[in-house]
């Protein structure tokens, strides 16, 4: 039985807290609050439906006809609201259910003194007021029968088939007799896994918390606390992300009651001062927003939108003392999408325009469905009143969420199969493939989904859930190859690498965001390119400084995994001790003398090298008798580079290709050029500077695919590592120059490697 209910015997008073005990029925009047916020109260509404006495209900559950010519009384407004959303709805699996429950749940009272079988009802309700279709509504009103009656799970499939099993089961909790302490975070890991398969599970879960949370004022302070912060850690993110915004914000009025009661009743006393007020400037500015939109010939229903007690605080704690528009916002309802740039062009032309306040959810939706054009607009009198513009549709859509979809698993109408074939997807239907289209669009279910399964510890995995969705804006970035990854706001190049790989990601040696080179720890910002950069060999890594820039579970999780399954090994020697670095012998290429080459920095930080021979004679004639000929290390020509010359000390003529800096430098201080051709020969030398991604064994590679080109290295450089960055400079004995490009293909194919290019510094123009 559910903490809910108690003894028939012994009802416990219903006496709620502060603030509880006029929470109003949900209610999807155009009047209520911005699908942002919603959850008005009473003495700050102008439309709402009378709110149900659940005394009533009560009697009429023990009371009322069960005939199956007639459904019970009990479900009149259930039926009522569900025929407003679905006139042709097949009502008999509904009469079936309430039968069901009513008799299940009988002699079972709720603390508040009331049949337990009010808490279904109004739950179903909810449901219905916000034009959820019948499989969720017959599951809602069976949703507590397994979990505190004798009704079994096969009895609920045998009555009412796999659908409304399936979802009976998803919202059913687990028992603290079998799990202990950690049943309620696995109730959760269930419900969400459940919901991985049908967003109807968690439709009736915040349903059923939203009836729980109106009522709560029998429990202890302490229950109500702590039963207000579960609701505001996790049953409200998930109402934003699925986009049930009606739910949502009665939610956060009624936790903002319970856990900041000081501030709620301040809160309460702005609201009742405003209405008090002789005059109503909103009001104003509505009126002459319809003056507007009808001489412009555009049909549109005008609407004032007060703003529920969490908004007012928001606003009063931003903008300081609160003017009148500040209490609401104006909606303008059209009928298509067109119209509403209509009337957003009328309302910025002859009124003033708030151009900052300016947003178009139309063209790029939220993540959670909502669409709908933002904008602000000021009276002469200096009020100024945000406008939102949207469908009838976005409006519903913006309400219900998930919800307004119906039953998103359904198989597509014959209109919806017209639009598909036309390469329309038709909301709620089916690919050509069979699979099922996620009429959300939860790439942060995904995610979620994906994490959990590496977190087994309860602890983990709740304390992880949170900061989870504490991460209530989400980014789309895109891959190199077209595709698109969704990722909370602040995410890195850790957490793409590990969105798109999974623990594959653990050999991603770096990115390219935007075209441009970027370390793994670069914040990506929505809209950005991304290309990672995944090393090939199996002995790759994840750093323990990726945590520091991992903001996802999904990485994180699976970075301290790796972590943990490989420990670093615990060493006591001093530095100063270690051997010289190792150095291992590159294959000779050509016939040439092999070189040496560093595989290990050293332990000063200072750069490794090998002894570099004095480069040899060049390949290149002068037109100075008896002058010898040198290329410039600076820039390192070679065939078939444009080159020019210059005289130095010692009847040495330096050769530099005439794009080189130097040769700017020395024309300038006075030097004369000398005439410079190649000679007959292609051999040539020539110094290369790699840049890569630090990575183990990468100098080896590099200096095998070196080899494999047939050239050999004259000397090596390779500076100490800087951001995870390694630089290499190598001189090289080409046989022929036209190999030259081939050899630089073959360095950047390194994995590791992301940039090759010939060596081109500052150096002394005299020697």
């Amino acid at each position: 039985m559910s903490a809910e209910a108690t003894n028939p015997a012994t009802p416990a008073p219903a006496t709620p807290s502060p603030g509880l005990s006029a929470s109003p029925p949900l209610s999807t009047s155009l009047e209520r609050g911005d699908p942002h916020e919603q959850g008005v109260p009473p003495s700050h509404r102008r439309k709402s439906r009378p709110r149900i006495d659940l005394r009533r209900l009560g009697r009429a559950a023990l009371l009322g006809t069960t005939s199956r010519d007639r459904l019970p009384d009990a479900i009149g407004h259930v039926a009522e609201a569900h025929r407003a959303h679905h006139p042709d709805a097949n009502m008999e699996p509904l009469r079936r259910a309430y039968v069901l429950a009513e008799s299940s749940h009988r002699g079972q009272m709720r603390k508040s003194g009331e049949p337990y079988i009010t808490h279904p009802l109004a739950v179903t309700l909810i449901l219905a007021e916000l034009g959820a279709e019948t499989t969720t509504l017959t599951a809602s009103l069976l949703h507590d029968t397994v979990e505190d009656t004798e009704v079994t799970l096969d009895q609920v499939r045998e009555e009412f088939g796999d659908e409304v099993c399936y979802l009976v089961d998803g919202v059913t909790k687990l028992e603290k007799v079998d799990y202990g302490a950690a049943a309620e975070p696995e109730t959760f890991r269930k419900m969400l896994v459940a919901t991985g398969n049908d967003v109807r599970v968690m439709s009736i879960k915040l349903a059923d918390r939203l009836h729980n949370m109106r009522t709560l004022g029998v429990m202890r302070p302490e229950k109500q606390a702590r039963i207000a912060k579960v609701t505001r850690d996790v049953l409200i993110p998930l109402a934003e992300r699925l986009g049930v915004q009606a739910l949502k914000t009665e939610l956060e009025d009624l936790v903002f009651a319970i856990l900041h009661p000081e501030e709620y009743e301040h809160t309460r006393e702005l609201i009742v001062d405003n209405a008090s007020r002789a005059s109503d400037p909103l009001a104003e500015i509505a009126e002459e927003v319809r003056t507007v939109l009808r001489e412009a010939g555009i049909p549109a229903e005008v609407l004032i939108r007060p703003r529920h007690f969490v908004s007012v605080h928001r606003v009063s704690r931003k903008r300081g003392p609160m003017r009148g528009a500040d209490f609401g916002r104006l909606l303008v309802l059209v009928n298509e999408d067109a119209d509403c740039y209509g009337v957003l062009g009328e309302l910025h032309t002859c009124l003033t325009p708030v151009v900052s306040e300016f947003k178009d959810f139309i063209a790029v939706p939220k993540f959670n469905l909502y669409q709908s054009l933002h904008t602000a607009v000021a009276s002469g009198d200096g009020e100024i009143a945000e406008v939102l513009i949207r469908t009838h549709q976005m409006h519903k859509v913006a309400e219900a969420g998930v919800i307004a979809l119906g039953n998103p698993y359904a198989p597509p109408s014959e209109e919806q199969s017209d639009e598909q074939s036309e390469g329309r997807p038709g909301v709620g239907g089916r690919p050509v493939d069979g699979e099922r289209v996620d009429p959300t669009r939860p790439g942060w279910l995904s995610r979620l989904l994906d994490w959990q399964e590496g977190a087994p510890d309860p602890d983990t995995f709740w304390s992880t859930l949170r900061e989870d969705l504490a991460q209530d804006r989400e980014i789309t970035v895109f891959r190199a190859d077209g595709g698109s990854l969704g990722l909370p706001e602040g995410a890195s190049c850790v957490d793409a690498a590990y969105a798109q790989y999974g623990e594959d990601a653990h050999a991603c040696i770096g990115a390219r965001v935007n075209g441009r080179l970027a370390t793994l720890s670069t914040v990506l910002k929505d809209g950005d390119t991304v290309q990672l950069l995944m090393g090939q060999d199996p002995a790759s890594e994840p750093s323990r400084e990726w945590l520091e820039h991992a903001h996802t579970p999904a990485a994180r999780i699976a970075i301290q995994r790796w972590l943990a399954a490989h420990p670093s090994p615990v060493t006591t020697e001093d530095p100063a001790t270690r051997e010289a670095p190792e150095t291992t012998e590159t294959p000779a290429a050509a016939g040439r003398p092999s070189v040496e080459t560093p595989t290990a920095r050293p332990t000063d930080g200072s750069a490794a090298r090998t002894d570099a021979p004095r480069p040899a004679a060049a390949n290149a004639v002068v037109d100075l008798p008896g002058a010898s000929v040198r290329l410039a290390g600076c820039c390192t020509p070679v065939p078939p580079d444009e080159v020019t010359g210059f005289a130095v000390r010692g009847g040495v003529v330096t050769v530099h290709r005439v794009e080189c800096a130097g040769v700017a430098r020395m024309k300038s201080s006075g030097r004369a050029e000398v005439a410079v051709r190649w000679g007959d020969t292609t051999e040539c030398r020539v110094t290369l500077v790699a840049e890569s991604f630090g990575r183990p064994h990468l100098l080896a590679d590099l200096t095998e695919a070196i080899a494999l080109e047939g050239v050999a290295i004259v000397s090596a450089t390779v500076e100490p590592p800087s951001q995870q960055r390694v630089r290499h400079t190598y001189t090289l004995q080409l046989p022929d120059a036209a190999h030259l490009p081939g050899l630089m293909r073959a360095m950047r194919n390194v994995p590791g490697v992301y940039d090759v290019s010939r060596a081109q510094h500052a150096a002394a123009a005299t020697q």
